[in-house]
């Protein structure tokens, strides 16, 4: 009796370390897919500035001087 006792034990400690290790690892993808967001945002950003920059050099010079 006191062997299964120790044994579910043991079995529930096991259980509990298997569950943080879920979340864990649940929590770090979040983390991961957030700065993926954030990385691809800024890229964009960065693009469309890129993009604007190049439509102003293209404006044709003031014909006035």
């Amino acid at each position: 009796m006191d062997r299964d006792r120790i044994e579910g034990k043991r079995k529930q400690a096991e259980g509990g370390v298997q569950e943080k290790w879920g979340e864990a690892k649940d929590k770090a993808r979040d983390t991961w897919e957030d700065v993926k967001d954030k990385t691809e945002d800024v890229a964009d950003k960065v693009e469309d500035r890129w993009d604007d920059r190049g439509e102003q050099e293209d404006e044709p010079a003031d014909s006035s001087r």
